[in-house]
This record gives C-alpha cells, structure tokens and sequence, in this order.
C-alpha cells in the first residue's frame, strides 16, 4: 500500500506547489480534483483533452513531482433533478472517465448521487426510512426510474474505457452504505466499486472494519479521513446533524486527522482489514479537520499512517 493524499486542499496554489507539499510530507501518490464539488484548480478535463499543449504539461508536471495519480475525483449529483445541474455534473464525470483513460489513471472516484423525490421535483430527496409508505414509493421510483439507468450506461462507458467508478458512501446520496453499494454492483455491474472513507461510516453508527469484509473486491480506493463523535451531543440529538461545520463545539460530529478520532491501533486494523481482502492500493489523505491547520493536518495524519501501513508485499510462510 501507498499513502496519498487528495490535492484539492491546496487549491488555492499552483499544481506544481500542491505537489511539491505532497510530496514533501512523504506521499507517494495525489489524488486530483476534476471538477463538481471538489472543483478542478489542478485539472479541468475539457481543456486538458482539447489542449495538447495543456495535456503534455500536466502530464510533465506530475512526472517531475515524484508522485503517481491514484484517482481523479469528481464528487457531484449527476442525477440532479435541476437538469442544469445533472446536465453539468454528469458531462463533468464523463470527461473525468476519458481523461483518466488517457492518462491511465484507474479510478474515477464520485458520489452515486440523488433524484428528487419524482419527475416533478426541483432538489434531490433523501430517503432513508420505511415509513409513511410515500417514502419507500419514492426511493423504489428513484432506483427503478433514475439511478439504475443512469449508471448502467455509465459503468458501461467508464468498462470500455478501462476506468473504474468508485463511490463515495456518503449520507444524502442513494449509495450510502454496505447495502446500497452492493445493490448498485447488481444491477450496474462490477465496474462500479466503492471510495471506501471511514469518517463517513462512523458518524452512520457502521463499523468500518466489518464492513470491508463484506464488500471485499468492491473496494476501489481508500480514503484515509477520520470522525469524532460527541457522546454528550449525539446523546441529546442522535447523529443526523445539521448544525453548521463550524459550530464544532454544539456538533454531534465532526471530521478529524487520522489519529484523533481513533488511535494508530484501530488504523493498523483497518489496514490490516485491506489487506486480508486484497487491497494493496492507496490511503489517500483528505483533510477536513476544521480544529487543525492543514498542512500539520496532513503531517499527522501521515506519521499515523506511516506506522499502520503495510508497504511490502508478505513472504512465504516458512513456519508452516
């Protein structure tokens, strides 16, 4: 395994200097923003694929970093029931699929996104329970009528182009668990896989370790982020929270750096967990602790990750 690091924290800087960072902490690996939420300051793949010029420095400039791209990533709502904005995410995605087809970058990572609640709807609607009836109604027709569909041409398009579709398992979009990635894998095929975050899990009450034993090969590429749950918070108002990001203190949770939601021991379990499923891929850091700078966000979350990782591939058992 490889520890990266996801570069859309420094997208207020050059690509160049985001990778001279990277690579400084001790990364081996840049996961890079292509557009849709997390933005495309390092890599706008309509420019990239229309500009020779353009394509030949990028790809010079990540050669000379030292460091190899383990995704491009493209989080978005391709399934928007604003038409403009499915319209855009989707031709976002699609253009991030061929231009990591061009350059060999196995992955395209993303969110599997939400429809609204029927063909009438104007925002996305989460479903997540089974009662009144309107709900579970709701959440067939967006499976059956949207999400499906959609993604069956998708896996098809990113398969022909030797490109993998890994999946954030994020709350407010339709794959958002052990359950909802595998129902997706059945009915869209094998190329799609999950972005396997634990800080997502833990906030959702899952057990993360548990969880990569059932989705096994379904695991395309790994973020390393971590969460702090406040037992007094969550006591009084569960985990379903939308007080703001920067209201840590009245938060049920929030994101952490690797170390400071759980200790370097649950870390080597996880990677040990990888391993038993044959994961030999990346960590890729992503920042999000809103109590830490960055940069010393990302110092300690390596040093964490420097000493549960696995690096080298096991011997022979030569005791049995």
């Amino acid at each position: 395994m490889k520890i990266g690091c996801f570069s859309v924290l420094f997208g207020n800087k050059s690509l160049k200097e985001a990778l001279k960072l990277i690579k400084n902490i001790g990364c081996e690996m840049v996961e890079i923003g292509t557009g849709n939420y997390p933005g495309n300051a390092h890599c706008n793949p309509k420019v990239l694929l229309n500009n020779s010029n353009a394509l030949e420095e990028f790809k010079k400039t990540i050669k000379d970093s030292g460091l190899e791209i383990s995704a491009f990533s493209c989080h978005g709502n391709p399934v928007h029931p604003n038409k403009k904005i499915a319209q855009d995410h989707s031709e976002t995605h699609r253009l991030t699929v061929e231009l990591a087809s061009k350059l060999g970058v196995p992955v395209v990572v993303g969110f599997s996104g939400c429809p609204g609640a029927n063909k009438d709807a104007t925002v996305p609607s989460w479903n997540i329970i089974a009662w009144p009836p309107d709900y579970l109604e709701s959440l067939k027709w967006q499976w059956n009528e949207v999400l499906i569909p959609f993604w069956q041409k998708e896996a098809e398009f990113a398969e022909a182009n030797n490109v993998k579709i890994a999946f954030e398992l994020h709350p407010g979009f339709c794959v958002y668990n052990t359950t909802t990635m595998l129902k997706i894998r059945e009915y869209c095929g094998k190329n799609i896989g999950a972005n396997f975050d634990p800080s997502h899990l833990f906030w959702q009450s899952m057990d993360p370790l548990k969880m990569i034993r059932s989705l096994k090969d379904a695991i395309f590429h790994v973020h390393a982020k971590d969460c702090k749950i406040d037992e007094i918070n969550t006591a009084l108002n569960g985990c379903n929270d939308s007080t703001p990001y920067g209201d840590e203190i009245n938060r049920s949770w929030i994101f952490r750096t690797v170390g400071y939601g759980h200790d370097v021991s649950w870390w080597k379990d996880f990677v040990s967990q990888l391993r038993l499923v044959g994961y030999d891929y990346v960590l890729s850091i992503e920042h999000e602790d809103s109590l830490m700078a960055m940069e010393e966000g990302l110092e300690k979350a390596f040093s964490c990750l420097k000493e549960a990782i696995i690096s080298k591939k096991p011997g022979e058992l030569y005791w049995a």
